[in-house]
């Protein structure tokens, strides 16, 4: 029995999953080798994947300094967390406000026994099993477990998750639906893949990386600038808007490149 009451059976290592290859682009050791022989095979002919994953972990320590220094959020919902590799969101808005409440979200039961086992005696963090295509649960234990006051703004973070939701399972009511439970002063902080303005060069690279993740548990959904737009209905968004990740409020030093995905912070009035 593990730390968070699974049974080995229970627990799949044969199928590479998102959450483990993310963490194994970023340089984290909690993954397995099928994750990693997955993630070898996207590196091998698309290497920038690496500043990409690096580039999305620093877009969201910008949006979390910004929602927690400048507007005094103090609670934040992390669906689709994946492996907390450090600096991670709750270490983040606790440098700035101690008394932040991060609660992480996850449908990977791995995920769940690392989260779980990382943040055992850290305050103020919690960590719930559960999957963003069934939003209402989310809410609703977030709720009953007294772990966020949904009469006080919330920060939800949609951190490179969406683009594992297919147009089957209804993007746009997901986030109707979660943005409909968030009271006013809330915010949204969401990026996603896309193959706008990627070089000609990068069109096989990128069928390689959409095959692969084919073969994951769940598979890749690049969207367009439009699309992801969409799902920030109800949001008015901060400066500079949906743009690269890698140009969003940039760090001092940092220079903007091509990343494939889109960011942005929205605010719901």
């Amino acid at each position: 029995m593990s730390e968070h009451g699974l049974t080995a059976d229970q627990i799949d290592t044969s199928t590479p999953h998102p959450a483990r290859m993310y963490d194994y682009y970023l340089g984290g050791r909690d993954n397995y080798e099928v994750d990693r022989v997955a993630a070898q095979r996207i590196i091998k002919v698309m290497p920038s994947i690496i500043d990409g994953a690096r580039k999305n972990r620093s877009f969201l320590r910008r949006a979390v300094r910004t929602v927690v220094g400048e507007y005094g959020i103090r609670q934040i919902i992390d669906i689709g967390t994946g492996i907390p590799t450090s600096p991670n969101t709750h270490e983040v808005a606790q440098e700035l406000a101690p008394d932040t409440t991060v609660v992480y979200v996850d449908n990977d039961p791995i995920v769940g026994v690392h989260a779980t086992a990382r943040l055992t005696g850290v305050g103020h963090t919690a960590f719930l099993l559960g999957d963003v295509r069934q939003p209402a649960s989310i809410i609703a234990r977030a709720h009953a477990e007294g772990l966020i006051d949904f009469g006080r703004p919330v920060a939800l973070q949609l951190v490179a998750l969406m683009h594992f939701v297919g147009d089957a399972d209804e993007p746009h009511r997901i986030l109707a639906e979660l943005r409909d439970a968030l009271p006013s002063g809330s915010f949204l902080i969401l990026s996603h893949a896309t193959a706008d303005g990627a070089p000609p060069q990068s069109v096989e690279p990128i069928e390689e990386l959409l095959d692969v993740y084919r073969g994951t548990t769940a598979s890749l959904h690049m969207r367009t600038r439009d699309q992801v737009l969409g799902f920030f209905d109800g949001f008015r968004l901060l400066d500079p808007g949906l743009v690269s990740v890698s140009q969003w409020r940039l760090d001092p030093g940092e220079e903007p490149t091509w990343t494939g995905l889109y960011g942005a912070l929205g605010y719901k009035p």
